[in-house]
């Protein structure tokens, strides 16, 4: 049953797409099934040629008042960020909620967070838990890998700026889709970094409203993040190029904290964390690999030492080596010699 739409606020609802021919319809359907009235759906094409544009068009035909097909000019591919913002630019409504063409919300999304920002006015955002879905394939294998995944904060509460940002950092269990948000926030926050195409371009736009603005964290899990091997999360990983975009996404924040004067103790302590992590994440996998079983990665940690790394870095390696080695030596008797510094 349907709340009553009067004077209830205005909802923008953004979905973005690129070739989401498979999953788009029943986004949609998720957003026509919300027990909130008031809402518009803007469907934002990024570029698709899979069909999934004659999808977003048909439903924008069939609810002409309720739902908004844009594009960008010449029907290009301008990424995640740039077809958020174009949303955000035609939005006509007081909040504004993200979905991907590919996820679902559950029907009472918008309904409890509408009216967990009338009730906490001093919020920029609601964010809560999201369900991490593999059952949506209906394979009997999948079913049992559903998990929820939340921020490590107390729930149900406003956070004040900056303590989410630490948590993202060590975590990353936050994305905007699953958050309602107040169009001015994301006005004053400065809208999404287009420099981000792809990968962590929400993770970018959560950092710059966090850093800044209060956060109310709901403990209700709303969102359906559906994984598949298509997303581009899997993508980025099974090429081996997510590392490589968390090195960026790090390393632009540095520079944005420091402009913004953001000096919080426990954010530089995690930035400074992660970026050593993401930096030489290889070799501390590789050390950890040879203090587990020194005898079997020995070979390996020397070859990765002869590798162009930084000079504490490959100092740790080369001790790491040297300690495998000496157990190595007493157990056969016969010590490997250990390859000098490849810089000298």
């Amino acid at each position: 049953m349907r709340v009553d739409v009067k004077n209830q606020p205005l909802v923008s609802v953004i979905i973005i797409f690129l070739d989401e021919i498979e999953f788009l319809a029943e986004a949609v359907e998720s957003v026509l099934a919300q027990t909130y009235g008031r809402w518009e759906l803007l469907l934002i094409d990024d570029g698709s040629n899979d069909g999934s544009s004659e999808i977003a068009r048909r439903h924008a035909e069939q609810y002409p008042e309720k739902v908004r097909y844009l594009e960008h000019a010449h029907h290009k591919n301008r990424g995640m960020s740039a077809s958020r913002n174009l949303g955000v630019r035609h939005a006509r409504g007081e909040y504004v909620a993200l979905l991907d063409g590919d996820d679902v919300w559950l029907a009472d999304k918008l309904e409890r967070q509408v009216e967990i920002l009338r009730l906490n006015p001093r919020a920029a955002m609601v964010c809560g838990p999201v369900q991490w879905w593999y059952s949506w394939t209906g394979s009997s294998e999948d079913l049992q890998r559903d998990s929820i995944v939340a921020l490590r904060v107390e729930p149900n509460r406003v956070i004040e700026p900056p303590v989410l940002l630490a948590c993202l950092l060590e975590h990353e269990t936050v994305t905007t889709t699953v958050a309602l948000l107040r169009r001015k926030a994301i006005e004053q926050a400065g809208g999404f970094e287009e420099s981000f195409c792809g990968l962590y371009e929400d993770q970018a736009f959560f950092a710059k409203l966090c850093s800044q603005l209060p956060i109310f964290i709901d403990g209700d899990c709303l969102y359906r993040w559906r994984k598949h091997p298509q997303s581009s999360c899997s993508t980025a990983v099974r090429e081996g190029q997510y590392r490589a975009a968390r090195l960026r996404f790090l390393r632009w924040l540095e520079v944005y904290l420091r402009n913004r004067g953001i000096s919080d103790r426990e954010v530089w302590r995690s930035l400074h964390r992660e970026l050593r992590r993401a930096r030489y994440s290889r070799a501390h996998r590789a050390l950890a690999a040879v203090r587990r079983s020194p005898r079997y990665a020995l070979e390996g940690l020397k070859k990765l030492a002869r590798c162009s790394l930084p000079a504490p870095v490959y100092r740790v390696l080369k001790r790491g080596c040297a300690s495998a080695e000496i157990g190595a030596a007493r157990r056969s008797a016969a010590p490997i010699p250990l390859d000098d510094d490849p810089r000298q």
